[in-house]
């Protein structure tokens, strides 16, 4: 395939009518298909379904001797941070347990930040004229509207195969009104990336403005994994650690949950963070909460007591998984390679594809796609404010639908991206 952009006029004429012809047999299929969010498919949720079952003839009792049906152990049974530690790096006592939604744990933090400050704030956030939230980009729409919600101006920061761009993260924290940054380092949404440590250990060292300044990282897709390979599956090293190392031990809250593990609708959260934050966090959920679902937690742990258990459930999570990614990839490959229309980063693990089509298109494309019957999330939902400056990033999530229907999806989508593609580049002719 002749890269568009080579092409003279008649040949993308030619390719354009080739093009019609494929989007008039797509509008005849009356298709109504859904790529929009990264859930997990009813197969996947289904792994799950026996995770109540231990309960049944269990005594309800957590090994420190708390009775997980009544009041108490606000921050979580102990066998449930355990688990998580072992998951994150890290030690059980920087562990607290929530109930099914980290986004809800991180919202609260900000709001507790918002409200009365960290333990290291000259006054509380809210007082702040100004304040400021790095969000690498593309990232997680939530995330943004957090921040945004909250009054923050929202600093985009190009983000690159090995993490955000550090030099100019290390010069924007120079303003003391920059408070914190997003980050999702293992397996970013939705590019896939995975943060260097070099890149982690600037983020734990670098000089800030704010001294109360914190990064909120959210490790969500650390267990993640597309392959069962040890040399597919990627890691990145203990942040906790490395803030300690940096005498920036309160820099970090990091955010885990097993929403995409075993049920998204009833899973276990966390946050993990250092003891002074920790101290200062609980001075204000013990006001707010007696405590998370412990029955749920004690669920968990009988069902996945550790690690290894996890990484069991992982491997049929990605079973299920993998020929979605594949079969999108291959779709990818065959219809654009040469056309230098789409470019993309192919995953590891996580759960989306990470698609740049021709700047200028991805609004049109994914409008064009809307009109034949499949849906993307919108264009522009990867950036603050749903502003792409170039119009080009659109996230693909495979996870939910059937391998027919991804293979109907994404020819749509590859065959919509080359068309708006040819039509911008004939308005430059």
């Amino acid at each position: 395939m002749k890269a568009y952009t080579q092409m003279s006029a008649e040949e993308l004429r030619s390719e354009k009518q080739d093009l019609l012809k494929r989007i008039d047999e797509f509008k005849a299929m009356n298709l109504a298909l859904d790529m929009t969010r990264g859930k997990p498919s009813p197969e996947q949720l289904a792994l799950s379904n026996d995770l109540f079952e231990g309960l049944k003839d269990s005594s309800f009792k957590s090994k420190s001797g708390a009775d997980v049906r009544n009041y108490g152990v606000p921050d979580g049974i102990v066998e449930a941070r355990e688990l998580f530690a072992e998951v994150l790096g890290t030690d059980k006592d920087n562990i607290y347990i929530g109930n099914g939604s980290s986004l809800n744990l991180m919202f609260d933090a900000l709001m507790r930040a918002y409200v009365f400050g960290e333990h290291d704030s000259e006054k509380p956030w809210g007082q702040i004229e100004n304040r400021k939230w790095l969000c690498p980009v593309p990232g997680y729409d939530r995330h943004f509207k957090v921040t945004e919600t909250l009054g923050f101006e929202l600093i985009t920061v190009p983000l690159k195969e090995d993490g955000p761009d550090m030099d100019i993260v290390e010069d924007l924290v120079k303003d003391p009104t920059v408070l914190g940054m997003w980050s999702v380092p293992c397996y970013t949404n939705p590019d896939g990336y995975v943060y260097s440590e070099e890149v982690c250990r600037r983020l734990a060292s670098m000089k800030t403005g704010a001294k109360d300044f914190r990064i909120f990282w959210d490790n969500a897709y650390c267990v993640h994994h597309l392959y069962d390979e040890p040399e597919k599956q990627e890691s990145i090293p203990d942040i906790l650690s490395l803030c300690k190392e940096a005498g920036n031990a309160s820099r970090v809250y990091e955010f885990s949950s097993t929403s995409k593990i075993t049920f998204a609708g009833a899973g276990l959260s966390c946050f993990a963070t250092n003891e002074e934050n920790m101290k200062h966090s609980k001075k204000y959920t013990s006001v707010q909460t007696i405590g998370a679902n412990k029955i749920n937690q004690y669920a968990h742990i009988l069902y996945m007591p550790d690690l290894a258990a996890m990484k069991k459930q992982m491997s049929k999570h990605a079973a299920f998984l993998r020929p979605k990614f594949e079969l999108t990839l291959s779709i990818m490959d065959k219809e654009l390679n040469g056309t230098d229309t789409v470019k993309w980063h192919k995953p590891n693990g996580g759960y989306f594809i990470s698609a740049y089509v021709f700047p200028g298109t991805a609004k049109a494309t994914v409008a064009k796609c809307k009109e034949l019957g499949v849906a993307f999330t919108p264009a522009g939902a990867t950036y603050p404010y749903g502003n792409d400056p170039d119009d080009s990033n659109i996230r693909i999530a495979p996870s939910f639908p059937s391998l027919a229907d991804i293979e109907k999806a994404v020819e749509v989508f590859c065959v919509c991206a080359k068309l708006t593609a040819i039509e911008k580049i004939e308005e430059a002719l």
